[in-house]
């Protein structure tokens, strides 16, 4: 089975920022993402967190999932770190491998 090289990127991000991020990957034609709520973590500050018992969006988190060509990836990241760099969170991206390449 031939497979095909594509970056995964991972933002996890406080969720009032989902809307201007979703906004923004649309506004760029990004062909597919999927949002996940973070139910709980631990970040750099030692401290956990939960979603449990939380009646607001305030500090909840939420992750948003995408698979994009490495073409596509580099002219969107700064403006995408940038929306992302004012709220507490993190992006990582890795490399991946799809079957259907013309999906991404």
């Amino acid at each position: 089975m031939q497979t095909y090289a594509k970056k995964r990127v991972e933002i996890i991000v406080e969720a009032p920022a989902l809307r201007r991020i979703v906004a923004f990957l649309e506004e760029k034609d990004v062909s597919g993402y999927t949002v996940l709520p973070a139910l709980a973590g631990q970040g750099n500050s030692g401290r956990s967190w939960s979603r449990e018992g939380q009646i607001t969006d305030t500090d909840r988190m939420v992750t948003i999932l995408m698979i994009i060509d490495a073409a596509r990836l580099e002219p969107l990241f700064e403006a995408l770190y940038n929306l992302v760099s004012r709220q507490i969170g993190v992006i990582t991206i890795s490399d991946c491998e799809v079957v259907r390449d013309g999906r991404f």
